[in-house]
């Protein structure tokens, strides 16, 4: 299973890896790097279809982007609303945090992850105890 990774991206997202905000740089490093999340991996500026996000759990698929002043127009708001509704329709769900956020209040950046992630894995546990159809739950 690929979860719609596009090697055509595989380039522009290595250069993206090199020129990580002061921000995604806090965020990897001290909160999703090495397992450091509830012990899930995490995965930086990683192609899915026709995006780049920033950070992504594919055991999850829970994608976090890191937004910084590019992202504050009216426009930009637009893009990242077209952006999650794709990634939605993919099936991840995608937590956003600004780069004020990541560099002032990681605690609380922190907590918010670990909450998803402790209801994400609620719905992988019960959608793994629903029995396929024609056979009874014992």
């Amino acid at each position: 299973m690929n979860n719609y990774y596009n090697k055509n991206l595989k380039d522009f997202a290595r250069e993206n890896r090199k020129s990580m905000t002061k921000a995604s740089v806090r965020l990897w490093c001290e909160l999703l790097r090495g397992k450091k999340m509830l012990d899930y991996p995490f995965k930086r500026e990683r192609p899915i279809d026709r995006f780049i996000v920033d950070f992504v759990c594919l055991k999850l698929k829970l994608v976090i982007e890191a937004d910084g002043w590019t992202h504050e127009s009216e426009k930009a708001a637009l893009r990242d609303s077209d952006r999650d509704r794709v990634l939605n329709e993919l099936g991840f769900t995608v937590l956003r945090f600004s780069n004020w956020e990541i560099e002032h209040d990681i605690t609380t950046v922190d907590m918010i992850i670990r909450a998803a992630i402790c209801q994400l894995e609620s719905s992988l546990i019960a959608s793994r105890s629903v029995p396929p159809k024609g056979h009874k739950k014992t």
